[in-house]
């Protein structure tokens, strides 16, 4: 029985998340290693509803310079192409779904991952259902199941209500680390570039549990 659980509260389309990806993962394996009682859990804070509208300019220059940002800052790799070969709508909730759905078939994190890849790496836009449906097959999914209930309405309350859940969390934005520990919510520090400053706090409060 776990008596300790981090969260980990992101959007598969979120930027920061993108330059948070190396870290993160360095820190998720030393926790795994070194504190298996601590369970790791996904949850998805969700960015932007569901929209058809193209991004404004204004939106779509802020965004290119975001990403400009953290390319610098953190060294994260992004394709610009995104910017002139897909039409930019500022809708991630789709791509929130299909992580629930691959959540179901134990494939979250493969799921995330291949967004990110198709949003910052490949130029494909993840607010497009078939950018979606094609990572399903690329993981094994059932296609066909996963196309009629990437949009149903019980997969958008599944969504809605995760969405409500992560932000009674404190967390500050994405990518966000929420310790629940003895019915407290502690928020943990997000350091982009530097693994062990989280590590160190969550060690910390493990002594609660190993004690």
């Amino acid at each position: 029985m776990n008596l300790a659980t981090l969260f980990y509260v992101y959007d598969p389309m979120c930027s920061w998340c993108w330059g948070y990806k190396p870290t993160w993962s360095f820190l998720e394996e030393q926790l795994k290693q070194q504190f298996p009682e601590l369970a790791i859990e996904y949850r998805l804070g969700g960015l932007a509803a569901d929209t058809n509208e193209l991004m404004p300019s204004e939106m779509q220059d802020y965004l290119q310079q975001t990403w400009q940002r953290i390319s610098v800052e953190l060294g994260s790799k992004f394709n610009f192409d995104f910017w002139v070969e897909c039409q930019p709508r500022r809708a991630t909730y789709p791509a929130c779904r299909g992580v629930l759905l691959a959540r179901d078939a134990g494939l979250e994190k493969e799921f995330y991952i291949a967004v990110q890849h198709a949003y910052y790496l490949e130029a494909k836009n993840p607010a497009d259902d078939a950018t979606l449906i094609r990572i399903a097959k690329s993981l094994g999914m059932d296609v066909e199941a996963f196309s009629l209930a990437l949009n149903s309405d019980a997969t958008q309350k599944r969504l809605l209500q995760e969405i409500s859940q992560a932000r009674r969390l404190p967390i500050q934005g994405f990518p966000s680390l929420v310790m629940a520990l003895n019915g407290d919510l502690i928020s943990i520090e997000v350091d982009y570039k530097n693994a062990q400053t989280s590590f160190n706090q969550i060690a910390l409060l493990m002594k609660e549990v190993i004690a």
